[in-house]
């Protein structure tokens, strides 16, 4: 994994390019065909997933309730707070995301205060929409 691609995520926006060398070292790149489910909802998580290029959207049940796209992330809310997944996500068209393991998420967020803010303020508004 290139560090330098990271600098384009906005999540990783505040960065040093040591920070995000780090970070490199701990995710894995993943090439996805359009119609493909990447997250069940009430499923177990193991993975926090950051799109590169590509879409994907989010439901509840049968209920559309976002689209994602370069730069938007998912997978935290698992990770974090809840033990199964809230929504379902299906690409939308092919995909080229950054994928990092759950322990290695946990650590990044834990490592990388600025970092956690965003993913927490991002948590906050997908349960407030959620619930």
């Amino acid at each position: 994994m290139d560090a330098e691609r990271l600098q384009s995520v906005p999540l990783f926006s505040d960065l040093t390019r040591r920070q995000l060398e780090q970070i490199a070292q701990w995710m894995d790149e993943v090439d996805l065909p359009a119609g493909k489910e990447l997250l069940g909802r009430g499923s177990f998580a193991y993975e926090f997933v950051i799109i590169e290029s590509g879409s994907a959207s989010v439901s509840i049940e049968d209920r559309h309730v976002n689209d994602l796209g370069a730069g938007d992330f998912f997978g935290e809310i698992a990770l974090l707070e809840r033990p199964r997944r809230t929504a379902s996500v299906q690409t939308t068209s092919p995909m080229h995301a950054f994928v990092i393991n759950g322990a290695n998420f946990r650590a990044m967020v834990r490592e990388f205060p600025q970092i956690a803010g965003k993913v927490r303020a991002a948590v906050a508004e997908r349960l407030g929409r959620a619930e």
